[in-house]
């Protein structure tokens, strides 16, 4: 009974229209990290430059916030089902791009750039009116299990995608890994089509602009609980996001080779891999209803893992195989507290927010979730230059306790939230 209370909470699939969204996203997920492999790669393989590869930060990130915050303003605005239409459709063109470029040896980069950046939009406006929709569909008390089977999906992409991307590309090409996403997106497709429409209730936002954007901040400013749902989002990844350091750790502390090896992809999967232990593990997450307690407990978990690993870091001189294995296992025990907090704070957005301003918080999560891990890339691998990995790596994770514990001190309201009481009477469409 008590493995069982411990297994994922599968309620939220019990909702045919969560449902088909879910076992979608089982299917173009892999679709998805097969494009993610295949186009720096093929950058790589048209150039030989990293710096060109480089490149698709700039042109990967800026179409997220800019689309991601104004994604959120239309969908406050449009039916989102509409919306979800548009965009699954606009990313399968961008894909049947992506396989056409290669299928006929463009061996343009600047094509290919310019087709991720397009493909990027698309995400960025889907991505959040897909969350936004999901407090339609499913009562609040469901929404952290669902929010905890989506990102399980997700990261066990992020584990198998690149594996069989990087085998397969020797071996079939880049065209036929563009070709899996344009026919696995379909089925993404389908599922929203089926979605049943989804009007804004109560009114509206505004004109889709600059204006509503800042209206979605101005509603924050008036909500310190979710406006520090992002606060402590921010403090976990910037200054405890160890990953730019990966490449130099597997180097020179554990001996790996200059362009990877066992060392090298064992840190890399580690996080996504215990993102996805946490979810199959994530049956509590619905009983939970202090929910500002369990980001607070989540992210402390988070911050001394990330310090164990700084501190596995500097021992490895010592007792290189011992502590490849306890770095590896700071980082799993990471993954899986980043999982809880996500699922937790995206269901506190999701349940405390209005349904008018819902789209435009999404937009902002999404900014927030790919933005932070990208500015700590830049601080650690700063910081590491002068003090190097290990201090790095644990300063930065002492910092995440300190920082959240001063955040928390200075808005006690967050710590004390809780989720509302269930509405019996409430019913969820169906589709």
């Amino acid at each position: 009974m008590q493995l069982r209370g411990l297994i994922a909470d599968t309620r939220p699939l019990a909702n045919p229209a969560y449902r088909r969204l879910w076992s979608a996203n089982i299917v173009t997920v892999v679709g998805a990290q097969l494009t993610v492999v295949a186009v720096p790669a093929q950058i790589y393989a048209i150039t030989g430059s990293s710096a060109y590869v480089g490149l698709t930060g700039i042109f990967g990130l800026v179409p997220l916030v800019v689309f991601g915050l104004w994604g959120g303003a239309l969908a406050d605005v449009m039916d989102r089902r509409s919306i979800l239409q548009v965009t699954t459709a606009g990313l399968i063109v961008t894909s049947a791009a992506f396989w056409a470029q290669a299928a006929f040896h463009a061996d343009n980069v600047w094509l290919l750039l310019v087709l991720f950046a397009v493909q990027q939009s698309f995400f960025a406006v889907n991505q959040p009116t897909r969350s936004a929709v999901l407090p339609r569909l499913l009562p609040l008390e469901q929404l952290p299990a669902a929010n905890a089977l989506n990102m399980t999906v997700s990261q066990a992409g992020a584990i198998a995608g690149p594996m069989v991307g990087g085998a397969l590309i020797p071996v079939l090409g880049f065209s036929a890994l563009y070709l899996v996403d344009t026919v696995t997106l379909f089925a993404t497709l389908w599922a929203v089509i089926r979605l049943p429409a989804m009007p804004i209730e109560g009114v509206a936002g505004g004109p889709p602009g600059l204006s509503a954007v800042l209206d979605g901040f101005g509603y924050l400013r008036g909500h310190p609980v979710l406006l520090m749902s992002f606060v402590v989002d921010i403090i976990a990844m910037v200054f405890g996001m160890p990953r730019a350091l990966f490449p130099q750790v597997a180097h020179e502390s554990f001996g790996g080779p200059v362009g990877g090896g066992l060392a090298f992809a064992l840190l890399f999967a580690a996080i996504p891999a215990g993102a996805v232990l946490g979810g199959v593990l994530s049956g509590w997450v619905s009983r939970v209803r202090r929910q500002g307690r369990a980001v607070v407990v989540a992210i402390t978990i988070w911050g001394v893992a990330m310090a164990g690993f700084g501190g596995a870091v500097g021992l490895a001189p010592h007792a290189r195989s011992a502590m490849l294995v306890v770095s590896v296992s700071m980082l799993v025990i990471g993954g899986a507290a980043d999982m809880s907090s996500s699922a937790f704070r995206n269901s506190m957005l999701m349940g405390a927010a209005s349904d008018a301003v819902r789209g435009r918080l999404q937009g902002v999560f999404i900014v927030v979730v790919v933005g932070g891990p990208r500015i700590a890339d830049v601080v650690h691998g700063g910081a590491a230059a002068s003090l190097g990995t290990a201090v790095t790596a644990a300063a930065g994770g002492v910092l995440v306790v300190v920082l959240l514990a001063v955040s928390i001190a200075l808005v006690p309201s967050f710590y004390r939230y809780r989720l509302p009481d269930p509405e019996p009477e409430r019913a969820a469409p169906t589709g």
